[in-house]
């Protein structure tokens, strides 16, 4: 979906349920805003390249957090290019990405069990990657009120609480919030982030009110999808619940 010229979100199903990560682009690369699930990176190339970003290269890949449904496909998208993108996230959530440090939300055995779901190249990509790293796979730490020199302007907003490195990322140009798992779109309505996977429910909401001063249009949910319409006052309310 276009949301403003070169910026499109796309709209992944995979089964349980929908994603929708973001992409940036101009006519000579892209970017990439979250990974999906293991084994996503196919499906999100082909989205991509119907939205119009076919024949150039991936620049760089934003995390906006560390769950595995944002970093799973990332092994896959730095194995198939021929040219390695930049991969940023923040500096609380680098470690657990580069391998250091377990996921704070799945556990072991429930890694296990899902890797044994997955063809043998996708699951040895994940292992190589995130389990037995070689390198590190964050290059670029982003940090809390900087502009990213992508699109126009991509300013980070550090919003902890469903993870402790969780971001926010927004749009100057088209004044649209990528708000990762900060928030969720739930039938038509903007809502705060789901309690069963935020391990700090108050911080999270707190971390809201660091939005109030950006002018925001469009909000785009990796669950749920976009929502339009006075967003910074709903954004204000659910930043009261906290």
């Amino acid at each position: 979906m276009k949301i403003a010229e070169g910026i499109d979100m796309l709209e992944l199903n995979l089964g349980p349920m929908t994603i929708n990560p973001t992409i940036l682009y101009d006519n000579e690369s892209w970017v990439l805003i979250d990974t999906g699930m293991p084994g996503s990176a196919p499906a999100i190339m082909e989205l991509a390249k119907e939205a119009g970003v076919g024949g150039i290269p991936l620049r760089s890949i934003i995390l906006t957090h560390q769950d595995i449904d944002h970093i799973g496909g990332l092994p896959a998208f730095l194995a198939v290019q021929d040219e390695t993108p930049v991969v940023y996230a923040h500096e609380d959530d680098k470690d657990v990405i580069n391998g250091k440090q377990p996921m704070i939300k799945v556990t072991p055995e429930r890694l296990t069990s899902l890797l044994g779901q997955l063809p043998e190249v996708t699951r040895n990509q994940f292992e190589q990657t995130f389990l037995f790293p070689s390198h590190p796979n964050v290059e670029c730490t982003i940090a809390d009120g900087e502009t990213l020199p992508i699109a126009g302007g991509l300013t980070v907003i550090h919003t902890p609480g469903h993870t402790p490195g969780h971001i926010c990322l927004y749009h100057q140009r088209s004044k649209t919030l990528i708000a990762g798992d900060a928030m969720v779109a739930e039938n038509g309505e903007l809502k705060g982030p789901r309690p069963a996977v935020t391990p700090d429910m108050s911080e999270a909401l707190r971390s809201l009110k660091k939005l109030s001063p950006f002018d925001i249009e469009t909000v785009i949910c990796y669950h749920g999808g976009r929502i339009q319409g006075d967003m910074n006052k709903r954004i204000a309310e659910l930043a009261e619940q906290s």
